[in-house]
């Protein structure tokens, strides 16, 4: 292969680009996970973890992907037969939905037209009908990677509460924690769901469950069988700092180091960031004369953008061009809006330079594509920048 020069412009969301610092961070031998010194790395990291989270309630480390924690949820609340609700905001949304199908759950699904977040009047008006409470859990994908849209959860804990329902209430954070605001508590949420390789800046290989009292007291009764994806194993290990088999070293070094980037920035300014950023992105989009995915103004996603293609034209030809031209990788269109999308990740260890980066090789690609737009969508986006910029120089003289 010809030498490239210059990085990959990974924009995908997810996994994101894993800084220097976090990096070095896990290039550390082989440690212990018996030994003392590992005792003290796991509780630091257990505890640092809540504070992401925004909870006082443990949150429990797997070794696996996303899809571990979405099981590892399931399986630790629910018994066979149990009837779940599930809203269809997008793929990710639907293979959750297609998870809990095949552990022999009751499931029924909202549907949405891929362009929304969960609709919570719909969510309220069913659990209004379920009288007998059936309905053991309600499932909602905060930010759907898959169309860019964000649900919004107080909405959703205010509709379970309106229906005065007792089920469990289950978030997927996987592509919005640390990147967008998200409080575990205060919305109150049974389960949250999450993975490493997103807006915790770390390669795939972790995976994370937030447990409420009430998800606790759930697991007591539950009956789906599990044996690795059992919580009160490690819960009990977790008391330590350890785990009861063995867990991912070096990962566990990275998660240290990425802790500890997102309190040196502070969350606030963490969630602003990724706010400025996505604002940047849609005013690029629409300059190009193009459409963002997401058609509910007050459910923009911060992490990431899916842009609309011009009818007759194929999203994976613009993202062969882009990375065959500029060396950058686009995300693809999954489910329903294969071929119709590209996602554009703005997530994670970013910055303003490394978006006009991203926005450029874009606009470069639409052309080089023969994809219908228009001239300036760079030009709006760093207009917007410098704007902020200019703002927040102010702000500290």
């Amino acid at each position: 292969m010809t030498y490239r020069s210059g990085r990959h412009f990974l924009q995908i969301p997810g996994p994101t680009n894993v800084p220097d610092r976090v990096l070095r961070a896990m290039d550390m031998p082989t440690v212990d996970h018996r030994g003392p010194a590992f005792g003290a790395l796991g509780g630091e990291i257990l505890e640092g973890l809540k504070q992401v989270f925004q909870t006082k309630q443990p949150v429990i480390i797997y070794p696996a992907s996303g899809t571990g924690a979405w099981e590892a949820a399931l399986a630790n609340t629910l018994s066979p037969g149990d009837r779940v609700l599930m809203c269809e905001t997008g793929q990710f949304a639907t293979l959750w939905h297609k998870m809990a199908t095949r552990l022999g759950l009751a499931t029924e699904l909202i549907p949405t037209d891929w362009r929304r977040g969960a609709d919570a009047a719909a969510i309220e008006a069913r659990l209004a009908e379920d009288r007998g409470h059936a309905i053991k859990a309600v499932c909602v994908v905060h930010n759907e990677t898959s169309t860019g849209c964000t649900s919004r959860i107080p909405l959703v804990r205010k509709a379970l509460d309106a229906a005065q329902h007792p089920a469990l209430l289950l978030v997927d954070t996987i592509s919005s924690l640390a990147s967008i605001d998200y409080r575990h508590d205060e919305w109150g949420v049974d389960v949250t769901v999450a993975g490493s390789q997103k807006g915790l800046m770390l390669p795939p290989g972790l995976s994370f469950n937030a447990v409420s009292e009430k998800a606790l007291s759930a697991a007591k009764t539950a009956k789906l069988p599990k044996s690795y994806w059992s919580w009160d194993e490690m819960l009990a290990a977790n008391q330590s700092g350890y785990f009861p088999y063995t867990p991912a070293t070096n990962l566990l070094y990275g998660l240290r180091e990425a802790l500890a980037m997102l309190r040196e920035e502070g969350l606030s300014n963490v969630f602003a960031r990724h706010d400025r950023h996505a604002e940047a992105t849609r005013r690029a989009v629409r300059g190009c004369g193009l459409e963002v995915l997401c058609a509910v103004p007050e459910e923009y996603s911060s992490s990431l953008t899916a842009v609309v293609m011009p009818a007759g034209h194929d999203a994976d030809h613009l993202r062969k061009t882009v990375l065959e031209a500029f060396d950058m990788s686009l995300g693809t269109g999954l489910g329903k809006v294969a071929g119709k999308v590209f996602r554009i990740g703005h997530l994670g260890d970013f910055n303003d330079l490394t978006l006009m980066g991203t926005l450029a090789g874009v606009e470069m690609g639409l052309e080089l594509a023969g994809v219908p737009h228009r001239k300036g969508g760079v030009q709006a986006a760093m207009d917007y920048l410098a704007g902020a910029a200019g703002n927040a120089q102010k702000k500290a003289a």
